[in-house]
């Protein structure tokens, strides 16, 4: 009964390894994007707090703070982290 979940986990393991791939390679070049945008988003929030309005700066800088390497980059780099180490656990499973 073991061995045919082994065998079952087989295409599981290879979906799982793809998807890493492509997820890692989206995040990094994501990130990379995003923390210019934030920069920018971060000094056109400076210009809006002295020039418009002090709320209309607040909305700019909270995007600013979710589009920077802190905000959603980093959720996307956990979840993708954890679908390597289910990647991880299921090859482990394989190889007991």
């Amino acid at each position: 009964m073991r061995l045919l979940f082994k065998i079952l986990s087989l295409p599981f393991i290879l979906i799982t390894w793809v998807l890493y791939g492509v997820c890692k390679l989206i995040v990094l070049i994501s990130g990379m994007f995003l923390g210019i945008l934030a920069g920018l988003a971060l000094i056109a929030a400076i210009v809006l707090f002295v020039k418009v309005d002090v709320m209309t700066g607040a909305i700019v800088l909270t995007v600013a703070f979710l589009i920077s390497p802190y905000g959603i980059p980093k959720l996307a780099a956990w979840l993708t982290g954890k679908l390597g180490g289910l990647n991880y656990a299921l090859r482990d499973f394989v190889m007991s």
